[in-house]
């Protein structure tokens, strides 16, 4: 996705589910949660080991949420999305969002072929403050 895409679906999402979302202090799916919150973004939790997150209810899954999602924002290992992706795809998300430093091409070629876009190893906090100040 080119910087017109991202900014496009960025003031337009409104549901943002995070992938490993944690209460835990330090780390980055916290901060970028609580960021996301502040921007106006309804945050939902994934994360089998909590129950809330920023006062959201957490689900234990992807298919366990029952409304629908814009952005699933990944804070797992490269070697766990394409189960996230697989999820995603039966959920009819509007894009794939790999946090820095996860990578995973053929989960990426995954999505783009069912025509879902995917943003990978970007920070969606650096890109909706670079893009949306």
């Amino acid at each position: 996705m080119d910087d017109a895409a991202i900014a496009e679906l960025l003031r337009t999402a409104k549901n943002i589910a995070v992938i490993g979302a944690s209460n835990t202090p330090g780390r980055a799916s916290l901060g970028v949660s609580r960021f996301l919150q502040r921007q106006g973004y309804r945050v939902i939790p994934v994360n089998p080991n909590e129950t809330e997150v920023l006062g959201e209810q957490a689900y234990p899954s992807l298919k366990d949420i029952p409304v629908p999602i814009d952005i699933v924002d990944i804070f797992r290992r490269p070697a766990r999305v394409p189960e996230v992706v697989e999820q995603a795809l039966q959920k009819g998300t509007r894009c794939i969002w790999m946090q820095e430093g996860i990578v995973n091409e053929p989960a990426a070629r995954m999505a783009e072929a069912a025509g879902i876009p995917v943003v990978m190893d970007r920070c969606i906090l650096k890109e909706r403050a670079r893009l949306l100040p």
